[in-house]
């Protein structure tokens, strides 16, 4: 193994050169370090918890030359037997899709038809190796996770990135996505950038300058024969760089000022740099600038690439014995990627054009066609067709393999390439649709802006594109404008109601008017009647109209047109039907929305939609919550918020919080209660209602409910029913509570009209859980004569699916029943109620109960663990084992919570012996005798496959 000379790289010594990526159990000499004491404990911690099994990852931050590349290299020594893949950012590689990953993943790809079929398709298609489908950028981070897990191979392994702030963004984001979900799979990956790259949510160690004593130390071992005057002056201008140390001595040596006027740190490293590469033979310089252009490293094409400006292989020679280049039977590589920016910025642009047209010349494979395209599309100047189709076909494959960001470039570039006209246009907002999908919100919107008003149908998609960065950015009030402009441009009547139920949902955050000239539009289409979208549009305008109070009263209307979107599965396409799903919870058919939403979930796992799962999973979790499903519908919520939060939909990050604030309120969990009501209350948008204000309030409100502060209670949920939201779903299903808490103070006025309310609801849903709460809250208004038969009513009415409610139900019948002092008959229902309290890990509401047996004397102990014996289990594990008890393979529950099947494995293992089962066979009893509502029908729950 060859070793670098004297200057090598950022204060180590004896650094043995590496390949690209090294796999195998390979052993290294360990570099010495200088002054890296604790960055280097941080890094043998990382390597130490993956050979026990535990993976992680770590984000190495700093300036050029502060010592990342060496403390990578040092990884690679320090791991010993361990496997090590290897993968480093280039600059000019951006437009290439899936590149940097590629390159890391290499070694594994052997193994990728172990993986679930829709992520070995994913990542296939990604890299090239087969016709890519159109899918999810997200899959393929979940693909590079199980692959990493199965290349650990029952070990561990260890992946160096390095210069990560120039990957491409596709391979950037799947390797965070990945990183955000290590677990147990014995893999640690140590990415090495400059300040700035974004790893939100990944542990970040942020190299600094050495202090003096390090740094006069690796100056003092690397140029023992600098005078004392020329040390100072180096280790001033250094500023406790390690690089500077290594290469500003050279420039002192070549006659070069290190001193005088200060330079950034990068430009003085460069120019140090370009000292070296200027005392070079000509012919040597202009094949150092090939190599700096080509983006692969590939030496048979520098070689080809430079042949017709008169290079030679023999002038490599120069270029590699000044420890510029690194030179193997396949690769050209830079001693540091500073070098390479330096000898491409400092060369005339002249003769950067004609290296990149030899380039394009020497890239003659059919694989090599979009590394040509973008050759010729840095030389080419004005409009230039050729190159501009090149460059959608290029684009076109980028988006097939979710290199969306990639696939926004090549379409801008052709677009800017391409002559003012309907094609220019077309490609634009191309580019902007593709930025879209990427979820780059100001890039997609700054595209859209230049798209021309001529074309009406470019124009509506340049429109709604920027109307889904609008609403994904919070801004709904502009989202529903630009969706109405959109609408009234569009000239057939189907876009237009796509946009339309777009607009309604908008709409929907914002009040009654806005609602109202949104259904009213839609309406207003001539849409035709067998058109399924028809029935869908229908029937959301039916339940939104009758959500604002002027809807057509009559119960048959609901539904006769719920039977018409059923007949014709909902409108079918991902939009519909998950307008569908919406509109049933909004009619209260929560059994329905469940089936319907968890169909649409299975769909979306299957396929690796999962940008697509943060408002589906929003949907199913809240029908899981109101179906008294609540530890599913804590990770449902859980996974859509962690998602929407990766993807910076901060509408989807608002109403979600909100779920999780009101499952938390249920729990009796104040402070996750009161801290996810703070993220549901950001309002983004100044003069709007927070998106996520409705259960922010009901959150609220109920927590004090379960505490018995009745006034606050009241008062939040008067704020709620006179508020602009009232007519989101927590405003009608808040009012049994506003109805309890005016109850609990004498304010019996008070509840008349939300019970009227609620009473016509009913009506028109027809739906017997709704006629419960309405017995249950004239119950609590009604005269001591009348209450018994009106409870006894309610209980009769709550289906069996509604736990929570019928206990709450049987607390107040219970309370009425001591107050009259019939202590007998009170107990049978505190004892139904508490029990069911306890199961559901209701704790403030099992504590009530308990302190009413207590006062009819039946002393009871405090409310067992949630769960009984889950409650052993950490999240985790909990997650896991009911999906486990549903009969899905560790294969299907890795693709649902986005592990590994190697974590899902471990976790099972850990959470058999806490169980006291030793087989799968058993967990369904388990599960069911611990919470019966934790496994829900299988209709709702299909599992990818």
């Amino acid at each position: 193994m060859k070793t670098l000379g004297p200057r090598t790289a950022c204060g180590i010594r004896h650094v043995p050169v590496l390949p690209a990526w090294t796999a195998g159990r390979l052993k290294y000499c360990r570099p010495v370090l200088h002054g890296r004491s604790e960055a280097i404990s941080v890094v043998d911690q990382v390597l130490a918890n993956a050979r026990a099994g535990r993976s992680g990852a770590l984000v190495v931050t700093g300036e050029p030359g502060i010592g990342k590349t060496a403390l990578l290299e040092y990884a690679a020594a320090a791991a010993g037997a361990v496997r090590v893949v290897r993968s480093t950012g280039i600059e000019s590689e951006a437009h290439l899709p899936f590149a940097g990953l590629h390159l890391l993943l290499h070694p594994a790809l052997d193994r990728v038809d172990a993986l679930p079929a829709p992520q070995a398709r994913a990542l296939r298609g990604a890299f090239g190796l087969a016709t890519a489908e159109p899918g999810d950028r997200m899959l393929v981070g979940l693909a590079v996770l199980s692959l990493l897990a199965e290349f650990a191979d029952g070990g561990s392994v260890v992946c160096l990135v390095d210069d990560a702030q120039w990957l491409d963004r596709a391979s950037a984001e799947a390797l965070l996505f990945t990183a955000r979900r290590l677990d147990t799979e014995g893999v640690a990956l140590i990415i090495a950038a400059r300040p700035g790259f974004a790893a939100p949510g990944i542990a970040e160690l942020a190299l600094t300058g050495l202090a003096a004593p390090a740094a006069a130390g690796l100056l003092a071992e690397h140029a023992a024969t600098l005078t004392p005057a020329d040390r100072y002056r180096v280790l001033a201008e250094a500023q406790g760089n390690p690089l500077a140390l290594l290469e500003l001595p050279a420039a002192l040596a070549a006659g070069r000022q290190v001193t005088g006027e200060a330079l950034p740190m990068s430009d003085a490293m460069q120019a140090a740099f370009l000292d070296q590469v200027r005392r070079l033979p000509e012919a040597t310089r202009q094949l150092l600038l090939v190599a700096a252009a080509e983006d692969t490293g590939g030496r048979d094409v520098v070689l080809r690439a430079a042949a017709p400006l008169g290079c030679r292989p023999t002038d490599l020679v120069p270029a590699e014995a000044a420890g510029l280049l690194e030179v193997d039977h396949a690769s050209v590589r830079f001693r540091h990627p500073l070098v390479r920016s330096a000898v491409y910025q400092a060369a005339p642009v002249s003769l950067r054009l004609v290296v990149h047209t030899a380039l394009a010349e020497a890239l003659d494979r059919p694989e090599d066609v979009d590394r040509r395209a973008w050759h010729r599309a840095v030389v080419a100047t004005g409009h230039d067709e050729q190159v501009a189709a090149e460059l959608e076909g290029t684009a076109e494959r980028a988006a097939a393999r979710s290199g969306y960001a990639a696939a926004a470039a090549a379409y801008e570039r052709a677009a800017l390439l391409t002559a003012p006209g309907p094609d220019r246009a077309r490609r634009l907002v191309l580019s902007a649709e593709a930025a879209a999908e990427e979820g780059d919100l100001d890039r997609m919107v700054e595209l859209a802006c230049r798209v021309p008003a001529d074309d009406a149908a470019l124009a509506v998609r340049a429109i709604r594109v920027r109307a889904a960065a609008a609403f994904h950015q919070g801004s709904l009030s502009t989202a529903r404008r630009l969706l109405t402009e959109a609408a009234a441009l569009a000239v057939d009547p189907a876009p237009a109601a796509h946009l339309l139920l777009d607009a309604v949902h908008a709409a929907w955050y914002l009040g009654e008017h806005e609602i109202a000239d949104a259904a009213g539009r839609l309406d207003a289409l001539p849409l035709p009647l067998d058109d399924p979208l028809t029935h869908v549009a229908r029937m959301l305008t039916h339940v939104v109209w009758s959500a604002v109070g002027r809807g057509d009263p009559a119960p048959e209307t609901l539904a006769r047109r719920i039977a018409d979107a059923r007949r014709t599965g909902f409108g079918g396409p991902h939009a519909t039907i998950l307008v569908g799903a919406t509109s049933l919870q909004v009619a209260g058919h929560d059994t329905e929305a469940h089936q319907v939403a968890g169909t649409l979930l299975a769909r979306c796992r299957d396929h690796g939609w999962i940008g697509r799962t943060p408002p589906v999973l929003a949907c199913v979790a809240r029908s899981s919550a109101f179906l008294g499903r609540y530890a599913d519908a804590v990770d449902e919520a859980t996974e859509a918020l962690q998602v929407a939060r990766e993807l910076g939909h901060r509408q989807w990050i608002a109403e979600t919080s909100g779920v999780l604030a009101y499952l938390a309120a249920v729990a009796g969990d104040e402070s996750r209660c009161r801290a996810f009501a703070d993220d549901a209350l950001a309002a983004p948008e100044p003069g709007a209602p927070p998106p996520g204000m409705s259960w922010a309030q009901w959150a609220l409100a109920l927590l004090d409910l379960g505490h018995a502060r009745w006034d606050a209670a009241l008062v939040r949920l008067t704020t709620l029913h006179t508020g602009p939201v009232r007519h989101q779903l927590p405003g009608l299903r808040s009012i049994p509570d506003l109805i309890e808490a005016a109850a609990r103070l004498g304010r019996t006025e008070d509840a008349r009209e939300p019970l009227a309310r609620l009473a016509d609801w009913a009506r028109q849903s027809g739906q017997p859980w709704i006629d419960a709460h309405v017995h249950r809250c004239r119950a609590l208004l009604a005269p001591d004569a009348d209450a018994a038969g009106l409870y006894e009513a309610a209980l009769a009415r709550h289906p069996g699916d509604r736990p929570f409610e019928r206990a709450r139900t049987a607390l107040l019948y219970g309370e009425w029943l001591r107050r009259l002092r019939r202590k007998s008959e009170a107990r049978i229902q505190f004892r139904e109620a508490y029990e069911t309290f306890v199961r559901l890990g209701a704790t403030p509401w099992a504590e009530r109960t308990r302190t009413e047996l207590d006062a009819t004397g039946e002393l009871v102990s405090g409310p067992a663990a949630t769960d009984g014996v889950l409650a052993a289990l950490t999240p985790q594990e909990r997650k896991i084992i009911r999906l486990a008890a549903r009969g899905l393979s560790n294969r299907d529950i890795a693709a649902q919570l986005f592990l590994s099947p190697r974590t899902v494995g471990y976790h099972l293992y850990k959470a058999f012996p806490k169980l006291g089962v030793s087989a799968r066979t058993e967990l369904a009893d388990v599960v069911l005798a611990n919470n019966p509502a934790s496994l829900p029908p299988a209709a709702a729950t299909t599992p990818a496959r």
